[in-house]
């Protein structure tokens, strides 16, 4: 505790003082005063001490006793209860900066989710108000736990990330109260992804913003999110109060593995439960290896069957690759990053037909 708040402690003035002045005034004894107020001394010495609180029933008592207004003993108590309040509350801040430690706070600075910047009280509250939790232990139970299980401090480097995963989600949370959407249809969904197959073929420059306002359309939530550097995550799907949310980020910053980050997310909500929870690409999460499979076949038989490999020779060139995607109406990025994961072609061939993406301008807004 810094030494202010030890002397604000110290000089803070309790109801009490003023019950001892006005005895010392009217000449009663304490043992006097418990007679004539009907209390026993132990509980006068409470509330002295200020370890009892000076309720209604106590005010009217203390005005009949020592003649002083119900009100003024009422306001007392509050004025004194408040400032002892503010007192203990800098003090918990206080204890919460070590906390601040784990936190990416330089990031969530530049994103405009906190304003303060030195280590102390004031950004510990206000990182606790973007939590929206009263203390580090419900921050830890909401967004740690639930993700990862209660044992997790290994190591201040694993806290770190698992901070930044914690700041991560909850920044998709908050961007989510902002959207007005219908209930989540599951048919109308279907429907959406198949219209979105039109977007992903076509990659216009507006693609993100068709894409949320597709999914919105059957009560799925599509947010966009920067990579936060100790919490490298493409994309993650669990379900808020009903409603789908599937956040992404352009951590690898082309379309193909952005529409595949997408369609595997939206496979989990079709296939999996409500209850489920799935981060990818963040190490220190271990999804469901048999739903992780699911999702990632969904996401290839929408995007691109393994039947396209029918029409791909031994020696392949770029216009084998858009032949192809003319003919499953698709991208030539999505050929070829499945030509790529299969070994069929080097990383490094037909990077031009790969189209670059950036999601800032959705991000800070």
């Amino acid at each position: 505790m810094s030494k202010n708040l030890e002397i604000e402690r110290e000089l803070l003035s309790k109801p009490g003082d003023t019950i001892l002045e006005t005895l010392e005034f009217l000449k009663m004894t304490q043992a006097e005063f418990a007679d004539r107020i009907g209390k026993t001394p132990g509980k006068v010495n409470d509330l002295i001490s200020g370890k009892a609180p000076i309720t209604v029933n106590t005010a009217l008592q203390l005005e009949k006793v020592l003649g002083i207004d119900t009100q003024f003993w009422l306001n007392r108590e509050a004025n004194y209860r408040e400032k002892l309040a503010r007192i203990e509350q800098e003090e918990f801040l206080e204890q919460c900066i070590d906390w601040l430690k784990e936190q990416p706070l330089k990031e969530l600075n530049d994103l405009g989710f906190l304003s303060s910047k030195k280590p102390n009280s004031e950004l510990a509250e206000e990182c606790l108000k973007f939590y929206g939790v009263a203390s580090p232990i419900q921050w830890k139970q909401i967004y740690i736990d639930n993700y990862v299980g209660t044992d997790f401090r290994m190591s201040n480097k694993l806290n770190a990330h698992l901070s930044n995963m914690a700041a991560w989600l909850r920044i998709g949370e908050l961007r989510l109260r902002k959207l007005e959407l219908p209930g989540y249809n599951k048919d109308t969904f279907k429907s959406v992804l198949l219209e979105i197959k039109t977007i992903v073929e076509q990659q216009p420059e507006d693609f993100a913003e068709q894409l949320e306002i597709k999914c919105q359309e059957a009560g799925v939530a599509v947010i966009y999110s920067k990579s936060l550097s100790k919490a490298p995550i493409s994309g993650a799907t669990r379900w808020i109060a009903g409603t789908p949310l599937i956040q992404i980020t352009d951590r690898y910053k082309t379309n193909d593995h952005f529409w595949f980050t997408f369609y595997h997310e939206a496979g989990h909500i079709l296939l999996h439960g409500k209850k489920d929870i799935f981060i990818e690409d963040f190490e220190e999460i271990e999804n469901d290896k048999d739903k992780e499979q699911e999702a990632n076949d969904f996401a290839r038989d929408w995007l691109l069957p393994d039947s396209f490999l029918e029409a791909i020779e031994d020696t392949i060139t770029e216009g084998t690759i858009r032949k192809v995607a003319r003919a499953y109406n698709t991208h030539p990025a999505i050929v070829l990053g499945r030509l790529q994961n299969l070994n069929r072609v080097p990383f490094h061939f037909g990077g031009n037909l790969k189209v670059k993406i950036n999601l800032d301008y959705f991000i800070k807004h």
